[in-house]
């Protein structure tokens, strides 16, 4: 198919310049997933709508494509816009229940697209796709909930759960995250890895293995009934920061994630 030829065409070109390109990215970048109730006609065509808004973000790294105006319509033909889908049964193995049908079970919908039509649409909406190899980043976090605080490391029980959801967050934006252990802090405590410049903790980064760091801090607060988190990335000479209120971890790793990818695929300012 042309779209795809010129796609391919692009990609040999981006390895001939010696850019990095995994393999595994560019076989998931143009489909995006959501879960439907049972695989009827009416929830497909929601799925679908949510699919388009998660593989213009995946492609490209900008966030903000949703919210453009844009979309409205866009969304209205998202059918359009699906080169081909397939459905996973989140209950399989399961027996169906007495009073629930096949119809009511949830569904993995997951879409695939061509990718010179959502090259198209990001164009449309003044953006571009973020190929290549996207780099690792190392999460340099400090955790504060009342009287219990720590920095989240990758060698201490402490903090399993939001390790696994800032897993969780990177995987839709095909981003990896990695946090470094405790003797890979440079030293920095709790105080120092807060006010630590991005020039030394993407130093840090490196000796975790990983390109940049991101770094942050989640604070529980009751006055906005959940977390307060702050996060910082440097990129082309510059320091970003970016902030969320009163959601939980899980929300504000997905925050943090998607900020991130937004910088780093050259879209600015989260």
């Amino acid at each position: 198919m042309p779209g795809i030829s010129r796609f391919v065409v692009g990609l040999v070109g981006l390895l001939c310049l010696g850019l990095p390109v995994r393999a595994a990215a560019v076989a998931e970048l143009y489909q995006a997933q959501t879960i439907v109730t049972g695989t009827g006609e009416v929830n497909r065509q929601i799925g679908f709508k949510d699919c388009l808004d998660k593989v213009l973000v995946k492609v490209s790294g900008d966030q903000r494509l949703t919210q453009k105006t844009e979309m409205l319509a866009l969304r209205d033909k998202a059918a359009d816009f699906v080169q081909s889908f397939r459905y996973h049964d989140r209950l399989e193995g399961i027996p169906i229940h007495d009073e629930q049908g096949t119809h009511d079970r949830p569904h993995d919908l997951t879409c695939l697209y061509n990718p010179a039509v959502v090259d198209k649409l990001l164009a449309q909406l003044g953006s571009r796709p973020w190929l290549g190899e996207r780099p690792p980043i190392a999460v340099f976090m400090t955790v504060e909930q009342g009287s219990r605080h720590f920095v989240l490391t990758a060698d201490q029980d402490q903090g399993k759960a939001m390790r696994e959801s800032f897993a969780n967050a990177s995987d839709p934006l095909l981003m990896r995250v990695t946090f470094p252990e405790a003797g890979q802090l440079g030293g920095l405590d709790e105080k120092a890895l807060s006010e630590a410049d991005m020039a030394r903790l993407d130093k840090l980064a490196k000796k975790a293995g990983a390109a940049r760091a991101l770094a942050g801090g989640i604070v529980w607060s009751d006055k906005d009934l959940g977390w307060i988190a702050d996060w910082r990335l440097a990129d082309r000479g510059m320091t970003y920061r970016w902030q969320v209120r009163g959601v939980n971890f899980d929300e504000a790793f997905r925050i943090a994630i998607r900020g991130a990818a937004q910088i780093l695929s050259g879209h600015g300012q989260p």
